[in-house]
């Protein structure tokens, strides 16, 4: 079991990597022996993140990076190249959402303006996207290659009041299933493409959708989601990465364009 979760060496890039989430898996693949990228485009949490692993006796760079620029992620990839050699590993982490992008009783749909939704949307796929473009043609002409896309429990049946965001991770989910048979049908049959699809879990993004700021007590929105969580509760960072950890290793050696959901059982239950 030890050698088929093996990731030892493997070039692991991951974007959104100074954030909780995607900052909790880079110290986790480091910590299994994975030479890790730390992306981001706040260089000071990358810096942290690669600090911490290193540390605690790991392998990791920290990169500033724009996944909506394709130069600056191909000035990144070099720097990978440059640092730890072939890249085996691509997690797209990057993402998330804008206020300005989410309807309230001040701002309902018919006045979210066009810039915020282009930014939900373009963060979320058009970043996965550019970021697969760079990271994956490598991977093409190597010829394996592992992409780890990250989706939302949002893209399953579209959340209330974040319609960019459900629509630009729903995007996700079918690019993931379309890239994992281009992939092997134009290519190799080595390289893998799958996603997870995290439930709530909190973050610097939510955490005062769900929680008071001051009392630290649920809000409304919280409240509901905990209701509709079979599992009762929030997700803990380190609870991605049995699911990350699988598809990104050898025991998923067969699996390829699927969506995982980490959610507590929130998209299989209908609410009655």
């Amino acid at each position: 079991m030890k050698e088929l979760f093996d990731l030892t060496g493997k070039v692991t890039v991951i974007t959104g990597g100074g954030g909780i989430l995607c900052g909790t898996m880079a110290k986790a693949l480091a910590k299994a022996g994975a030479k890790v990228a730390v992306l981001d485009l706040r260089k000071e949490a990358a810096v942290k993140v690669a600090d911490d692993i290193k540390a605690d006796g790991g392998k990791a760079v920290a990169i500033k990076c724009d996944v909506l620029q394709k130069d600056n992620l191909k000035a990144a990839k070099e720097k990978v190249n440059a640092e730890f050699g072939k890249i085996d590993i691509l997690i797209n982490g990057a993402g998330g959402n804008k206020k300005e992008a989410t309807t309230s009783p001040e701002l309902p749909f018919f006045d979210l303006p066009l810039d915020a939704i282009r930014f939900a949307f373009e963060l979320n796929f058009i970043g996965t996207l550019l970021t697969t473009q760079v990271f994956g043609k490598e991977m093409a002409e190597n010829n394996s290659g592992i992409i780890l896309n990250t989706s939302s429990t949002s893209a399953f049946r579209p959340l209330t009041k974040v319609s960019a965001y459900s629509a630009a991770k729903a995007a996700v989910n079918n690019f993931t299933q379309w890239l994992a048979v281009y992939m092997c049908q134009n290519y190799s049959k080595n390289i893998r493409v799958n996603a997870i699809a995290p439930g709530f879990f909190l973050t610097e993004q939510n955490r005062f959708l769900l929680t008071d700021e001051k009392s630290g007590e649920l809000t409304s929105r919280g409240e509901t989601i905990i209701e509709h969580t079979p599992m009762g509760r929030f997700g803990q960072p380190d609870e991605l990465i049995g699911a990350a950890f699988w598809l990104l290793s050898d025991a998923a050696k067969f699996v390829t364009g699927v969506v995982v959901p980490v959610d507590g059982g929130f998209s299989a239950f209908s609410g009655v």
